[in-house]
């Protein structure tokens, strides 16, 4: 009984470490509410985590499917909070740049052949803006 019990709590604390890897400082946790391009693939809508490196965006779910995509260092002129900015093109929404909170850099994603084709068909782009979870 006492093995099962010492079992038990490993499983536990294997569960909850494993939850809190997963992110560091100055990763973003998102909800995103729709289907979305980014470096040419569609990622459903769902959880997302979202890391920046030097030259990388990593984009992954709790289950670690994601991807890398390259980036641009970008420079905005007031840190106004965390977002992920979107380009939408009728129905079709593509990841376009990452902001992090206090700081004026970020990352720009460059478009994928599907944003270019759908920008070529459609003259109208939106901006949608998704903020991290709280």
């Amino acid at each position: 009984m006492k093995f099962v019990r010492i079992l038990f709590c490993a499983a536990v604390c294997a569960l909850t470490f494993g939850a809190f890897a997963q992110t560091s400082p100055g990763d973003l946790v998102v909800d995103v509410p729709f289907a979305f391009f980014a470096n040419g693939k569609k990622l459903p809508a769902g959880h997302y985590i979202v890391t920046q490196n030097t030259n990388m965006i990593r984009i992954f779910n709790h289950d670690k499917v994601g991807l890398l995509v390259p980036a641009l260092f970008a420079i905005r002129t007031k840190a106004d909070g965390s977002k992920l900015v979107f380009h939408r093109y009728g129905d079709d929404y593509f990841l376009a740049s990452v902001w992090i909170t206090a700081s004026k850099s970020g990352k720009e994603l460059f478009p994928s052949r599907a944003e270019r084709e759908a920008k070529s068909k459609r003259a109208e782009m939106e901006m949608a803006v998704v903020r991290p979870a709280q």
